[in-house]
């Protein structure tokens, strides 16, 4: 995934977007406007109509996905990926060989005896090593 560089500062693009919103009225569109406010700032006309509509969707004028939601759906979404590699790793590895899980499968898994196993039957689910 490769990150493209913002040539414009978040200023210039909130200033470009308050010129198209504050003087629509002035041009006979609202693409007219657009055209005549990118030609002003040098970037394209599509590019400023992008920002138009995300600073309208983010204002709640226009339906679609906010910029905060989309972060936050985007960590989330890098969170997740994160955790299931970590599983991945995790259940391939070698179980771990510390001390205290060592001591824990002595005392309180070996001793048991099997289910089928009748009342005097000592025979343990696995065998000593």
């Amino acid at each position: 995934m490769s990150k493209t560089t913002n040539k414009y500062s978040p200023e210039v693009r909130e200033r470009a977007v308050r010129l198209v919103l504050d003087n629509s009225g002035q041009h006979e569109s609202r693409w007219a406007a657009i055209v005549s406010v990118s030609a002003k700032i040098g970037c394209a006309a599509n590019t400023l109509n992008d920002w138009v509509k995300k600073a309208e969707v983010d204002r709640g004028d226009r339906a679609g996905v906010t910029t905060e939601m989309a972060e936050k759906m985007n960590a989330l979404e890098r969170e997740n990926r994160e955790l299931r590699q970590a599983n991945e790793i995790l259940l391939k590895g070698e179980p771990v060989k510390a001390p205290l899980v060592q001591a824990h499968w002595r005392t309180h898994i070996l001793p048991r005896r099997s289910s089928t196993a009748g009342p005097g039957h000592d025979r343990l689910h696995r065998r000593e090593p």
